[in-house]
């Protein structure tokens, strides 16, 4: 991260000439405090404070420049529409032909949820999740997702025979254990190792015997 030293009279005056080079605002830096300025005795003897002013790593754009370039060389131009709260990074991509961005049941999407996250998530130490979207993609797979656990949850229930979903990422995996969580037929866990990962959908007898 890009950073300068800065002395002044003050650390407010340091702090202004810091910013100044750096380009940026007073919420985009961190500062820390070298060294405690004096004025002295009768002017005999001050010292300048010393500060280090930190440029702050701007994850959106560093996810807005990362991605950005990912579709440039894809001849994609897409308009990226970007929020950061504490815990999640939500990144949607407007344009046209967004299909070829999907990819087969969500896999490219995926792919490249992947690598904005390993970008942003390079110099932190509180994770930050990142979610990539395109045109509503991910609601319209929740709810396909859940009618589908629903429907194997039934006929689970009826057959008393697990059934074996294919391999999802984590993402994914979760939608389908929170529908079935308070099932009061069925549970489901999880097996396998990443990428081949899969949700267990089994009859639970233990469920059954309160009923």
């Amino acid at each position: 991260m890009k950073f300068v030293e800065k002395s002044g009279k003050s650390v407010e005056e340091a702090l202004r000439l810091a910013l100044i080079d750096l380009e940026v605002s007073r919420d985009q830096v961190e500062i820390e405090v070298l060294e405690e300025g004096s004025k002295g005795f009768l002017g005999i003897g001050a010292k300048e404070t010393r500060i280090k002013v930190t440029k702050k790593n701007d994850i959106i754009e560093t996810a807005r420049t990362f991605l950005s370039n990912i579709l440039n060389q894809m001849s994609i131009n897409a308009k990226l529409e970007i929020e950061q709260n504490e815990e999640v990074l939500s990144i949607n991509m407007i344009g046209e032909d967004m299909a070829i961005l999907i990819g087969k049941r969500g896999q490219t999407l995926d792919s490249l949820q992947y690598l904005v996250s390993l970008v942003v998530n390079k110099e932190r130490e509180d994770y930050l999740r990142v979610v990539l979207d395109t045109e509503n993609y991910r609601a319209k797979r929740k709810e396909t997702l859940e009618a589908l656990a629903e429907k194997l949850a039934s006929k689970v229930k009826k057959s008393r025979k697990n059934v074996i979903l294919e391999p999802m990422n984590p993402y994914e995996r979760r939608i389908i254990h929170s529908a079935l969580q308070n099932n009061p037929s069925v549970s489901t866990k999880s097996e396998g190792e990443e990428p081949y990962r899969k949700v267990i959908i089994y009859y639970d007898y233990k469920k059954n015997k309160t009923n």
